[in-house]
């Protein structure tokens, strides 16, 4: 088995064009997941492997062959899949405890490498993800503010709002009124 690691996969969107790409090349993956394709070969061949890598440049994806850097890209997928892709942050959510038992390390080392990597810390990096959560879905206007914050784990609508001013500049109310929305979006892997 051979398992190789991808950067900029934020979503299923990802994994399926990722998944396709290796399929192309005759690579047929055991599994694709966020930032990482297992394969049943214990070696791929240099030309196969530039190929690919060429590939997954030319859709924004990048292999990751650093030990430090396939640590941040788990990271940041774990987070994103806990905030983008589940129905529900639970308020309750003890960060460290998950991110440190999902990737068996200790949380201090995780979150010491995150900001020396990152430049950011992992608390700033989780609300940071949590505000373009926040973003997609006042621009959907589907759910109220309360229904928004609640979703998202936040115990009131003020203190989502103390959160969202701090990065956007701007309340929930007032980016939903300026019909704005779309332009302080930002694509996820970018956000950091």
């Amino acid at each position: 088995m051979t398992s190789l690691y991808i950067k900029n996969m934020v979503c299923p969107r990802c994994i399926t064009a990722v998944g396709q790409e290796f399929e192309k090349l005759g690579l047929h993956p055991a599994k694709v997941s966020l930032g990482e394709v297992t394969l049943e070969v214990d070696h791929i061949d240099k030309s196969q492997l530039d190929k690919l890598e060429s590939q997954l440049k030319n859709l924004g994806f990048e292999l990751i062959d650093n030990r430090t850097a396939r640590l941040i890209e788990l990271i940041k997928n774990h987070i994103i899949k806990l905030i983008h892709h589940t129905d529900q942050v639970e308020r309750k959510y003890n960060w460290s405890k998950i991110i440190s038992e999902q990737l068996h390390h200790d949380y201090n080392y995780l979150s010491s490498l995150f900001s020396s990597v990152e430049g950011i810390t992992l608390e700033q990096y989780i609300i940071h993800q949590k505000i373009e959560r926040v973003k997609e879905l006042l621009f959907y206007d589907e759910l109220t503010l309360s229904e928004i914050a609640n979703k998202l784990g936040y115990s009131s609508v003020a203190h989502l709002s103390v959160h969202f001013k701090k990065i956007t500049g701007l309340t929930p109310s007032e980016l939903k009124k300026s019909k704005r929305s779309s332009a302080l979006r930002n694509p996820l892997d970018s956000i950091g």
